[in-house]
């Protein structure tokens, strides 16, 4: 019991009003002078999650000449000036004791509370050693506007930041815009080193000092990674992220508000479940998410709702059962024109819809499915066979003895299975095999859609199941599976957070209602279907299956709950790309909410990771030309008519999003640098760097739907039916 207490006041100390009642000196100070300390604080120090009276504050102390075997005594500065001249008081003095443990790693955070609003504060901690009490840099924070004050309000938002091979160079430019706060949502670390399908070798790097505790692919040959998996792996990455001067800086200057995404815990994750071996094992791993968890509540200055562990003293309990070990969703007020809502869409979140492993020929929706749902049969649907009981199990037979040739786990192979495409199987394996099942035989058979239909053509790949899936059939096939389980197969929130998320957007009396959102809202679909490929790719695909496309009935279902509130916009990261755009229900278009989708801080862009990974392997995409295609995946989103609701798309360039907002108009600005330039160190050329940086101003005008763009002072609407700017 003493041990909480103790952590309580360490990972969470609050400073109530009455302990903030004026200003206090140092003139009788017995507790030694204060110096530079800034080697015993190597993550410097950062705000986060400002209300108009409270925020939280955050250190790391790392003594190395005396590790941290037993708690460590720290001291908490507050002060209106940037000398410490004026320092409020705290615990009836000008500091406030708080606690450094060894079981949270030496993280500190404190919630201080009693503070004025939209005003602007400086702190540091001091480590009182050896007679001298050593100081970490000054921080800087600014709490939130009065609920009533009628006042803009300035913050930007970013995403996916690796470390690997690149530099912070967007957060130095970000730092010359003048903001309240900036949001991070997501992938603030990525979970594995260098990873070759998005990661740099050459340059900086992570390696894990417990090698012993992470996850290795290839190891012992050339192209040796490592994923994170213990809590001492996790702990590292915020480590070593945060010893970046810029990143620092922004930290230093600006109060963060922070959901995460996948990679803080693994790609592509859902609940506990990674995704690395695409259904070869079953990856849910609940230590592992757990670990991920800890470290980001120990590193990340994170206020949380009282409804999770009492007011003001949530601490983190490895014991505790996933997913309830955790809430990170939660909404903040600025004055009167802003209502900022961050969501959670990987804890609660149901597996993809398409498993990896999925047998291309099994069956997805069978003749009475379909029948139910359309009252008729689609073109897509073809024939297929029980293989259990079909000619006496002959081709259950052939397949399965194949299996192993053929890549397929034979256990697969039962039941309802697409008869083309057993055919197909049956002409990759050698020697003799039953008869090929002609169309006499097809004839008699009941249609259905199998996985190759939705675009599953291999196994044990994402492709299919997270990428590039068929719209039309995945579509219907959303449609049958939500009305079947009552949406159970695409859980994004979870129920609780679905209502609460509902609740606060539409009661919400603010101007402004922002989604800070994961992942990708608005559909991303290509048309392959003019181009000269086999009769297989002839189709509209979704390319990530992984973002909202992926769970198409459930967008829906939100959307239309959402059609009667005003103002609403999404701000969205996580694909590495600039997107501004509309997202609509499938059947509603008028019922449309603006996003707007920044590209990441430093991770390889959009279209350079898909021409990385066509170059690496051609096959890997199951798709005829691949290379092309990546490299003119620009013109596939925006150059046809498949997609009228995009209205920008960049996906060759890093940067960040900057959004201004009053009672009348919400401006957000995409900053815009070429991804290479992410490979130099622009410290102390920041006139140098910010040159470099594009500019594009976008406008949402209150009371109405429409994205208008600058251009040269002159603002043009978008038009979703000519697809031009007007």
């Amino acid at each position: 019991m003493q041990q909480r207490r103790t952590f309580l006041r360490a990972l969470l100390t609050t400073a109530s009003a009455a302990l903030l009642g004026g200003a206090c000196n140092n003139e009788g100070d017995d507790l030694g002078p204060i110096e530079p300390g800034e080697r015993f604080f190597p993550q410097s120090l950062a705000s986060g999650d400002p209300r108009p009276d409270s925020v939280i504050l955050w250190t790391r102390l790392d003594d190395p000449d005396h590790p941290l075997a037993e708690p460590h005594e720290l001291h908490l500065q507050l002060a209106t000036d940037e000398q410490f001249t004026d320092l409020l008081a705290l615990d009836g003095g000008d500091h406030l004791v708080v606690t450094a443990e060894p079981a949270y790693g030496g993280c500190v955070k404190v919630k201080v509370r009693g503070l004025d609003p939209a005003t602007t504060y400086f702190y540091r901690f001091l480590y009182p050693h050896q007679g001298v009490r050593w100081a970490s840099r000054a921080g800087q924070t600014r709490t939130a506007p009065a609920e009533d004050a009628d006042q803009p309000v300035r913050f930007a938002y970013v995403s996916c930041q690796d470390y690997s091979g690149r530099h912070y160079n967007v957060y130095r430019e970000l730092l010359r815009q003048q903001l309240d706060f900036f949001v991070h949502l997501g992938d603030y670390i990525y979970e594995t080193t260098t990873n070759p399908e998005f990661q740099d070798a050459d340059g900086r790097r992570v390696d894990f000092d417990d090698q012993a505790g992470a996850i290795a692919f290839n190891q012992g040959q050339p192209g040796e990674y490592y994923a994170a998996r213990s809590l001492d792996n996790y702990r590292q990455l915020y480590q070593i992220y945060r010893t970046d001067p810029a990143l620092q800086a922004v930290h230093e200057r600006l109060p963060m508000l922070a959901i995460w995404d996948d990679h803080e815990f693994s790609n592509d994750s859902h609940g506990a479940t990674g995704t690395y071996q695409s259904g070869r094992v079953d990856e849910r791993d609940v230590d592992r998410r757990k670990a991920a968890n800890q470290a980001w509540f120990e590193f990340m200055p994170v206020d949380y709702p009282g409804d999770t562990g009492g007011p003001d003293d949530f601490r983190y309990d490895p014991a505790a059962d996933f997913p309830g070990d955790l809430r990170i969703h939660r909404d903040f007020t600025y004055g009167r024109h802003l209502h900022l809502v961050l969501t959670d869409l990987r804890t609660y979140r149901s597996d993809h819809l398409i498993p990896e492993d999925a047998f291309p020929a099994a069956l997805a929706l069978d003749q009475p499915a379909l029948l139910a749902a359309l009252g008729q049969l689609p073109d897509a649907a073809a024939p297929y066979f029980d293989v259990d009981t079909y000619a006496g199990g002959v081709y259950q037979g052939a397949l399965r003895a194949g299996a192993d040739a053929l890549g397929y786990d034979p256990a697969k192979i039962t039941g309802h299975l697409d008869a083309a495409t057993v055919n197909a199987l049956l002409g990759e394996l050698p020697g003799d095999q039953p008869p090929l099942l002609d169309d006499a035989a097809q004839a008699g058979m009941e249609r259905g859609l199998a996985f190759i239909h939705l675009g599953k053509t291999s196994y044990y790949s994402s492709f299919g199941a997270r990428y590039l899936v068929i719209k039309d059939t995945y579509d219907l096939y959303s449609k049958v599976r939500y009305a079947a389980d009552a949406g159970a197969a695409e859980v994004a929130m979870g129920p609780d957070q679905e209502s609460w998320f509902l609740g606060a957007l539409t009661t919400s009396d603010r101007t402004w209602k922002i989604w800070g959102n994961e992942y990708l809202l608005m559909p991303t679909r290509i048309d392959l279907s003019p181009l000269p490929l086999p009769p297989a790719f002839a189709h509209q695909f979704y390319l990530g299956a992984d973002a909202w496309d992926g769970q198409p009935s459930r967008r829906d279902s939100l959307l239309k709950s959402l059609a009667g509130v005003d103002n609403l916009v999404v701000i969205t990261g996580d694909i590495h790309a600039f997107f501004a755009g509309f997202a609509a229900p499938s059947d509603d278009p008028g019922a449309r909410v603006v996003e707007f989708v920044t590209s990441s801080v430093t991770s390889t862009t959009f279209g350079p990771i898909l021409e990385r990974l066509a170059v690496a392997d051609p096959t890997l995409m199951n798709v005829p030309g691949a290379v092309d295609l990546a490299r003119n995946i620009r013109d596939l989103l925006i150059g046809l008519d498949t997609n009228p609701h995009i209205a920008h798309a960049d996906v060759t360039r890093n940067g960040f999003v900057s959004v201004e907002l009053d009672g009348a108009a919400l401006t957000a600005t995409m900053h815009a640098i070429a991804n290479e330039e992410a490979k130099t160190d622009y410290a102390g050329r920041e006139d140098e760097l910010s040159a470099k940086f594009e500019r594009l101003r976008f406008r949402v005008n209150a009371g109405q739907r429409e994205l208008y763009r600058d251009f040269d002072g002159a603002w043009r609407r978008w038009d979703t039916t000519t697809r031009t700017w007007l």
